[in-house]
């Protein structure tokens, strides 16, 4: 387990999910990465969890930011930087 405030569920074929980790990584804000590209059941769960039905579905601190475009506004208005 990693003691980084933000995991990411992705999956390898989503640009969405590489821009925001290429964002994160470009702040030296560490994550953990769930890929779920091949687990069906667990993205399934994960979505109902959350009730965010696309990748990346982005949390931090266990809480759920949204995807790319709601990381990408968060980082505009400055909330990643005491990250």
């Amino acid at each position: 387990m990693t003691d980084s405030k933000f995991k990411i569920y992705t999956t390898k074929t989503c640009p969405y999910c590489n821009a925001a980790k290429a964002l994160l990584s470009s702040r030296g804000i560490k994550y953990e990465e769930i890929d779920l590209t091949q687990d069906p059941e667990e993205r399934a769960r994960v979505a109902g969890e959350f009730n965010w039905m696309t990748v990346p579905l982005i949390l931090k601190d266990g809480e759920l930011v949204g995807g790319f475009n709601e990381l990408e506004e968060i980082a505009r208005q400055g909330g990643l930087d005491d990250s």
